[in-house]
């Protein structure tokens, strides 16, 4: 079984000449932190946005590992591995948590706010129109709950 990897991403607060406060800097990977094994470096990064309380999935990819970090809004990933489910969260109230979703785990993006979700995928190998690697998979035995 291939593990769901986790990183919590450190927010640094940025500050103009004067030293006030002026916005702040979310590194989100980065190759010193090894968090990434060498064959999953990510060869793609493209945004996703989920409208308000909607579920994008769920899916597989055979061939795709996903690498997803939600930068505005909050998400949950539900992911189901060996039968059973299991949730995981990013975004302004999760410490914009990076989620590493091997391939071969079905998975849905279910948006938990009331604003949209901005959710950067960072996946390996990368998405190509041609590249038929998405399965639409049925959670019909999960109760999505968008809160």
């Amino acid at each position: 079984m291939n593990a769901i990897n986790l990183k919590k991403n450190k927010k640094y607060i940025t500050k103009n000449s004067s030293g006030n406060p002026n916005g702040f800097v979310l590194p989100i990977i980065n190759v010193h932190d090894h968090f990434v094994a060498d064959e999953q470096w990510p060869e793609q990064v493209y945004l996703t946005v989920a409208s308000p309380k909607e579920i994008k999935g769920p899916h597989l990819h055979h061939k795709r590992w996903g690498l997803f970090t939600c930068i505005k809004g909050n998400i949950k990933i539900v992911v189901r591995i060996d039968g059973q489910y299991h949730e995981y969260f990013s975004g302004e109230n999760h410490e914009f948590q990076t989620i590493q979703v091997p391939a071969g785990i079905p998975a849905a993006l279910v948006n938990i706010g009331n604003e949209d979700a901005y959710i950067l995928n960072m996946p390996s190998p990368s998405w190509q129109p041609d590249d038929l690697d998405e399965w639409d998979v049925s959670f019909d035995d999960y109760e999505f709950r968008t809160s």
